[in-house]
């Protein structure tokens, strides 16, 4: 199979530089500047948790490479307010044109329709993006482990806390996960798909969150596991809390139903100690 992630990389490149003739990075700082303030992600998640409730990232995305078109009747700001209203955390807007058939346009409307706050989920390989997240109204931004350097690494988060952003850092085996142990984010995402061949098993959450258990790493205190890519049901969702796994990033199976919100509320609002306020129209209590 292709090297999906490399391919992407490469387009990637090619879209920063682009975007670079056309603003400078002073002219984007200044814009990231003027932007409303951040709406505080990671404290987001964290607050849920602490409440022991569980913590959803809501993904809105159109398309993947993988799948194709997702969603036909795609629309931003209305799948941001069902989020809302069915119990999201926070949102998670794709914003890659060429292969998830995204736009920043996606993120700010999103972003404008709800109080959440937002990851702005793409492939960010420059401290240009960074500041470009910020400017769009992002309130965090994902790293891949596996499309960079430790350089890169350390680099793009030191300009993310300087934006203001929060950080989800990504990882998709044990390798990846020392890594990212040396950075300072507290989001570490454990991402259930093979970005290489694009297989998913939540086992790959599971496993990650024994072996860091089980390393009794001191980097490890104060970190928030989230679980990325795969969670269908309401069985995976009882695996991965059992594990001590309590925040998700899921898109694929919202974007899929007739109402995004409705199915998030229908996938965790059977979970005990649902956070205080969890209510969306339609909204029971089990039983």
């Amino acid at each position: 199979m292709a090297d999906v992630l490399d391919r992407i990389l490469a387009t990637k490149r090619d879209e920063v530089a682009a975007g670079q003739r056309r603003a400078s990075l002073a002219d984007m700082q200044a814009r990231a500047r003027d932007a409303d303030p951040a709406r505080g992600f990671a404290a987001a998640l964290g607050a849920r948790i602490a409440a022991g409730g569980p913590a959803v990232i809501a993904e809105i995305k159109r398309a993947s490479p993988s799948k194709g078109v997702i969603r036909e009747d795609f629309d931003p700001p209305s799948h941001a307010s069902s989020y809302a209203a069915g119990g999201a955390a926070c949102l998670s807007v794709l914003t890659d044109r060429d292969y998830f058939q995204g736009a920043p346009e996606h993120l700010q409307s999103a972003r404008a329709a709800c109080a959440l706050p937002v990851l702005r989920k793409d492939f960010t390989i420059d401290p240009w993006q960074v500041w470009e997240a910020r400017a769009l109204g992002a309130d965090c931004i994902l790293l891949i482990v596996a499309a960079l350097g430790d350089d890169q690494l350390a680099e793009l988060e030191g300009t993310a806390i300087e934006a203001g952003l929060d950080v989800l850092v990504e990882v998709h085996d044990g390798a990846e996960l020392e890594r990212a142990l040396a950075l300072a984010t507290p989001l570490i995402g454990i991402n259930n798909r093979n970005l290489r061949s694009f297989e998913t098993r939540i086992e790959t959450s599971l496993e990650l969150k024994a072996e860091l258990d089980a390393s009794r790493d001191p980097r490890s205190a104060g970190r928030l596991l989230v679980t990325e890519s795969g969670i269908r049901d309401r069985d995976d969702v009882a695996r991965l809390r059992a594990a001590g796994i309590h925040a998700f990033l899921i898109g694929e199976t919202f974007m899929r139903a007739a109402e995004p919100g409705a199915e998030l509320m229908a996938l965790f609002h059977g979970e005990v100690h649902p956070f205080p306020g969890w209510r969306a129209p339609g909204w029971r209590a089990p039983g």
